[in-house]
């Protein structure tokens, strides 16, 4: 596993090195040992979530309050835009995000700390997603703020100027103003 730093420090990017031959190929996805030395502490996977989507879905931007879940997000099968948001109102990145590609072909992972909003969109044919997290889903304490939010300005790389195709829930996101954010 190769673990980078992005833009935020607590948001980790990782990429898996793959092993081949003319049968196919193999790679180790994930290791605690490296994890826990990157990370800088101990997380704890109580909960695997997976979801496929269409070209052009968008997601987001999803978080806990209370109950935060990190999460270790990964493409298997198609590609995403992934976004982070840093909620944490005493944190020096706050209300600033990352944004990498995803996708089964460059088999790279993001690592979303508790503590942030995280949305993806899908840039290619589809996404087969799965991910990891650190807390169970707890619809009660499950927020959204606005995928097009003018405050946070995410440079979303929607295609052919599209609109993309959010859930209900999603459209009735909040504004980053009125968000309950973490203290």
């Amino acid at each position: 596993m190769m673990i980078e730093q992005t833009s935020i420090s607590e948001v980790l990017l990782i990429t898996n090195k793959k092993f081949g031959d003319n049968r196919g190929w193999f790679s180790e996805v994930f290791r605690l040992s490296e994890f826990e030395k990157a990370v800088g502490g101990q997380y704890k996977f109580v909960q695997t979530n997976e979801s496929f989507s269409t070209h052009n879905i968008l997601r987001g931007i999803h978080y806990q309050n209370p109950y935060p879940q990190g999460k270790l997000v990964r493409v298997v099968s198609g590609e995403v835009f992934d976004v982070a948001v840093d909620l944490r109102k005493n944190s020096p990145t706050f209300k600033q995000w990352v944004g990498v590609t995803l996708s089964a072909q460059n088999g790279k992972q993001l690592w979303v700390p508790p503590g942030f909003g995280h949305g993806f969109y899908v840039t290619g044919d589809h996404a087969h997603f799965v991910y990891e997290c650190t807390d169970y889903y707890s619809p009660k304490t499950e927020h959204c703020i606005m995928y097009n939010d003018l405050e946070l300005d995410i440079e979303w790389p929607v295609l052919n100027g599209e609109n993309p195709l959010v859930s209900e829930k999603d459209r009735k996101g909040k504004a980053f103003k009125d968000a309950l954010v973490f203290d």
